[in-house]
């Protein structure tokens, strides 16, 4: 019923109904009653069941309506006005999921992934993606429950293409939107997944095909590499250095490099790997937390070279890379590629290209396939054909073509 007085206090105001002529004066109650017959005219033809009236002497009226469980249910008032007006707010009513818009529909998955979600990272990205590409957009403000999957594909169609986005980009937003569905879904709010029907058929931006070249240090840097990192280790015994000549032998990403530590070497042959350094986006600062990327713990293989490397480091510390006592961080181990690409005079390497090299390194000497994925902490095979390149030399990769033929 509040919905119906504001409904006449609007009316009021529009039309400005009260006037000082008492002969043209429209009460409230007429235009309730005004209101209320056009409502219930309408619940009429809305109302699937019939409404029968009492079968005897002050008994009631009666009809059906299916309940949010789907299953029908009696409903009773002692005249049809009143039963009608029971029937108005479940078909005239504005509730939650009529008012709900594609805004408000992020807002609300956002509020709900941030409780199953570990990583605040994550969180920042995806309201930064949003924000980003859907911020401006005409989808923002409308509703969920009648949006139109057209307008929703030529949408993304003119995000894609006036932002000239990459196709991985793309897979990027497609995330936020799949999970937003997903979420309407799961709370009733709709009955199909919008994104799963979209084509982009504009073209994505073409992006430069990675080789061996660019993605890994092959067999000449990496020795050359190990020169450099071994003299400056000599001369600084800085224990980074150290750290960077592990990683070529374990592959972890460099978050797990420096975070861990001596408890985890839990026997001669394995390093357990289960925790990592992350960058908080709100406060800039390096932090350890107690899970890796993907929330699995998993165990890497020592080999003698990596041994040798470890048994060099004093324990000072909980941690094993330390410098001044303090734990060695992510970006320290960057500076190290980037100090020896600026004196070599080449194109710095990402820390990433260390693991790459790793995974490559052990492909390319006939290690298996699912044995490199457990050794990177991968879930699926794909994702560990995307760390696979050629990391030899043009003539290292000419001599084993030539004896294979």
């Amino acid at each position: 019923m509040d919905e119906i007085f504001k409904e006449v206090a609007k009316l009021n105001e529009i039309s400005k109904l009260q006037t000082t002529d008492k002969n043209n004066i429209m009460g409230l109650d007429s235009i309730l009653h005004t209101l209320m017959a056009s409502k219930r005219d309408k619940v009429r033809k809305l109302h699937p069941y019939s409404i029968t009236p009492p079968a005897k002497e002050n008994g009631r009226w009666q009809t059906y309506y299916k309940g949010a469980d789907k299953k029908r249910k009696l409903i009773q008032a002692y005249s049809e006005a009143e039963l009608l007006d029971k029937l108005i707010p479940l078909y005239l009513s504005e509730t939650h999921i009529d008012k709900l818009t594609f805004n408000g529909l992020f807002l609300e998955w956002i509020e709900y992934k941030k409780t199953v979600t570990e990583s605040s990272n994550t969180m920042k990205r995806y309201i930064q993606h949003y924000n980003r590409y859907f911020g401006t957009s005409v989808l923002q403000n409308k509703k969920i429950k009648v949006l139109d999957e057209i307008l929703l594909e030529t949408e993304c169609n003119r995000i894609v293409k006036e932002n000239n986005l990459p196709r991985k980009e793309w897979t990027n937003i497609k995330t936020i939107l799949n999970g937003m569905f997903r979420y309407a879904i799961r709370k009733k709010y709709i009955e199909e997944n919008l994104a799963d029907k979209i084509v982009i058929s504009v073209k994505f931006r073409q992006v430069v095909k990675k080789t061996g070249k660019t993605e890994t240090y092959n067999s000449d840097e990496l020795a050359d590499l190990n020169k450099y990192l071994d003299s400056m280790y000599a001369e600084t015994e800085d224990t980074v250095y150290l750290a960077v000549k592990l990683n070529f032998l374990i592959g972890l990403r460099v978050g797990e490099l420096v975070a861990l530590r001596w408890s985890d070497w839990t026997d001669i042959n394995h390093l357990h790997i289960m925790r990592e350094e992350i960058r908080n986006q709100d406060t800039g600062n390096y932090e350890v937390v107690e899970h890796t990327k993907t929330n699995r713990d998993r165990f890497v293989i020592l080999v003698p070279k990596a041994l040798k490397i470890l048994n060099k480091i004093s324990h000072e510390s909980d941690y094993i890379f330390v410098r001044n006592g303090q734990r060695i961080t992510a970006r320290q181990i960057a500076y190290v590629l980037e100090k020896y690409a600026e004196r070599q005079g080449v194109p710095t390497k990402s820390t990433h290209k260390m693991r790459k090299t790793y995974a490559s390194r052990l492909n390319a000497n006939g290690v298996p396939l699912d044995a490199i994925r457990e050794q990177l902490g991968h879930s699926s095979l794909s994702t560990t054909l995307g760390y696979i390149y050629n990391p030899l030399t043009e003539k290292e990769t000419y001599k084993l073509i030539a004896k294979a033929l």
